[in-house]
C-alpha cells in the first residue's frame, strides 16, 4: 500500500514510517525543509514537501496515495487553540481529497483529549473532551466525515515515550532542569497512560491493516503516577522531589499546569482484542531511568 504520512520527521510520525517501510508499505512521506526532506530519503521513504498550512499540498499528497495517516502537529503549546485550529483545517483538506473514494484517514488524538469518570480509566469509546475545555478538533472532524465516503481511523495517543523523548513528560524535565525542582501535584496520584515509540508505530501500522473506522488507544501502561514520574526525574537530575499545592502548579508549571494534576489514565484492552496488538517496549519510568539528563 502506497501512504501519504504527514509529520514524517516527527518523533511518532518518524517510527510510523519505518514501520511502514519494514513490512513493505511504501511511503510518501511529508517534511516541511530541505533537511527534513533528505531524512525522509534516508529511511527509504519518497520525500514530498508540504506543510500543515499548505492546504494544497495536504491535498495533492493524500491524491497520490492509498490511504493517510495523519501524525503531524505544532507541538507549541503555548499557542494550542491556535494550532489545533490549523490542525483542524489540514484534516478538512485531507477529507476533502479523499472524498469519495473510501480510502483511509488516520488521525491522531490523545487519551488526555478524552471524557471519562473521575478515577476511572478512559475506553475508547468514550467521546472527546468539549472543544471549549480541550480545543484539539481530530475527533470531531473525524465524526464529521462519516458520511462522506471516507473511512476515518482515530488514534489516541498517550505519553509516547523512548529514552530520549516522553510526550508531556519531556516539558517537566526541562522545567525540573530550570528550576532545580521536580514537583508533583497533591497528593502524586494523578495518572498519565504511557507507551513506548515502537508499540504506538506498530499499532497505526495494524490500524492501516486490519482496522475499521473506530477509536484505538495506542496504551500500554494504563496510569503510571505522578509522583513516579516526579521521583524519576529528580533520580535522574540530581534535584530534590516534593508536592506542591494545585494553587501553586501555574506558578510552576505555566502552561503545562493544565495538564500537571489531571488524572487521565487509559484502557485499551478493547484496541489489543480487536487488532492483535501486544506492547512489548520498556515501560515509561524504565525509560525515564535510562535517559542521559547531562
Amino acid at each position: 500500500m502506497r501512504v501519504f504520512v504527514t509529520g514524517a520527521t516527527g518523533f511518532v510520525g518518524s517510527a510510523v514510517v519505518k514501520e511502514l517501510l519494514d513490512a513493505g508499505h511504501t511511503v510518501l512521506g511529508m517534511a516541511r525543509s530541505d533537511a527534513g526532506m533528505e531524512a525522509v530519503r534516508a529511511a527509504g521513504a519518497e520525500a514530498y514537501r508540504g506543510d500543515l498550512t499548505d492546504l494544497e499540498s495536504l491535498r495533492a499528497g493524500a491524491r497520490n496515495a492509498d490511504a493517510v495517516i495523519h501524525t503531524a502537529f505544532i507541538h507549541d503549546f503555548s499557542k494550542f487553540a491556535e494550532n489545533c485550529a490549523i490542525d483542524g483545517r489540514a484534516i478538512e483538506a485531507l477529507r476533502e481529497a479523499l472524498a469519495g473514494t473510501g480510502k483511509m484517514l488516520l488521525v491522531t488524538s490523545g487519551t488526555g483529549a478524552v471524557s471519562g469518570r473521575p478515577g476511572a480509566l478512559r475506553m475508547e469509546n468514550d467521546p472527546p473532551v468539549p472543544s471549549e475545555m480541550m480545543p484539539r478538533v481530530s475527533e470531531k472532524m473525524a465524526e464529521a466525515f462519516a458520511s462522506k465516503g471516507v473511512k476515518v481511523v482515530v488514534m489516541r495517543l498517550p505519553q509516547v515515550h523512548n529514552t530520549e523523548k516522553a510526550g508531556l513528560v519531556t516539558y517537566t524535565i526541562a522545567l525540573a532542569r530550570e528550576k532545580g525542582v521536580s514537583p508533583y501535584v497533591g497528593d502524586g496520584n494523578a495518572r498519565w497512560a504511557a507507551v513506548h515509540r515502537a508499540d504506538a508505530a506498530r499499532l497505526y501500522r495494524l490500524a492501516l491493516e486490519k482496522g475499521r473506522a473506530a477509536k484505538y488507544h495506542a496504551v500500554a501502561e494504563e496510569g503510571v503516577t505522578a509522583k513516579e514520574i516526579a521521583e524519576a526525574i529528580g533520580a535522574g537530575l540530581k534535584v530534590p522531589v516534593k508536592s506542591i499545592a494545585p494553587e501553586e502548579a501555574p506558578a510552576h508549571f505555566g502552561w503545562l499546569a493544565m495538564f500537571a494534576g489531571l488524572d487521565m489514565p487509559a484502557s485499551s484492552e478493547w484496541t489489543r482484542k480487536e487488532l492483535g496488538w501486544t506492547p512489548a517496549g520498556p515501560g515509561l519510568i524504565e525509560d525515564l531511568k535510562k535517559m542521559k539528563y547531562e
